[in-house]
């Protein structure tokens, strides 16, 4: 956003607008065992939007969320840490990168979040985060949603991908 005020004011402004939608998200929705997918979703969408304003012309970003959450209730702040980590490490700035995020819905009333990218792992010297998302992620999982999730993750060779998998 720093870099974007000099460039296009206009569109920084929307940018601090949508930053500032999510950090109220984190504070109010994260306070709650559960809320509906549709704040979570909207929550995605904005963290995504956000995020693409960092990509260049030589990243792929394709996104497939449901445009309605059908009153399904899940904890705050799950599916972001998934979204985060694409970011986080399927973008180069210098090679093409792709990034593939997909919601669907399963049969028994549950929800699909499947995110495929590029692999960039970070470098050992980069402090840029905990490196504890999918580990803090699995034990919320583990509290919340005790024998009704699914979660995989794999890496194979310069790909990552994740699936998580939330049913009732």
């Amino acid at each position: 956003i720093y870099s974007l005020i000099a460039i296009d004011p206009d569109r920084a402004q929307f940018a601090v607008h949508d930053l500032s939608r999510l950090l109220r998200h984190v504070l109010y929705e994260d306070n709650q065992k559960f809320v509906s997918l549709d704040h979570e979703l909207n929550f995605m969408k904005s963290y995504i939007e956000l995020m693409s304003l960092r990509l260049s012309g030589n990243v792929e970003l394709k996104v497939d969320l449901p445009d309605d959450g059908k009153g399904v209730l899940v904890a705050p702040l799950l599916f972001i840490t998934l979204i985060e980590n694409a970011f986080k490490h399927g973008v180069s700035p210098t090679e093409p990168s792709f990034i593939h995020i997909r919601f669907s819905w399963l049969e028994n009333s549950g929800i699909c979040c499947y995110i495929e990218n590029s692999y960039f792992p970070k470098k050992e010297t980069d402090r840029s985060g905990s490196g504890i998302g999918l580990e803090n992620l699995k034990k919320r999982l583990d509290l919340l949603y005790p024998g009704k999730y699914d979660l995989r993750t794999e890496r194979e060779g310069n790909e990552f991908v994740a699936q998580l998998k939330i049913g009732s």
